[in-house]
């Protein structure tokens, strides 16, 4: 996703800050993990690197492309373990939200000493230029 650089608000004095923004990205390569970067934010100097993460879309995209529909809310259809291809710092589920599969998961930040990122993602399917959506994807 290098060519799409998103920015959420700044949270001042505050160590444990909220967001609770949406993002969206446009993805074109499912393979390609979603690069986070949290830093701080600096008045006088470059911002500060805080850590960083790695999300893997392709568990939650193949619940995703199984076509569900009319699950109970709260329905688990898939759980990812933590393991050396994710930043999960924890177990993560795949869980039927309002009509829709959503992930909500705890990234362990790398590269820094401590640090830990919640992070929810649902996938709104739009057609390319060629037509082609969600379904017509390989991974």
């Amino acid at each position: 996703m290098e060519e799409q650089t998103l920015k959420t608000a700044v949270v001042n004095d505050n160590c444990h800050p909220e967001w609770n923004e949406e993002l969206t990205l446009y993805i074109k390569d499912v393979n390609t993990p979603i690069h986070l970067i949290v830093c701080d934010k600096d008045t006088f100097t470059v911002d500060d690197k805080m850590g960083e993460a790695d999300i893997d879309i392709k568990p939650y995209l193949q619940c995703v492309k199984m076509g569900l529909s009319d699950l109970p809310d709260g329905h688990v259809v898939k759980t990812v373990q933590p393991d050396t291809t994710n930043c999960l710092a924890e177990e993560s589920s795949c869980v039927w939200r309002d009509g829709k599969v959503v992930q909500e998961m705890s990234l362990r930040l790398r590269n820094v000493e401590s640090g830990e990122v919640l992070v929810e993602i649902e996938w709104i399917d739009v057609t390319d230029s060629e037509g082609k959506g969600l379904s017509e994807l390989e991974f």
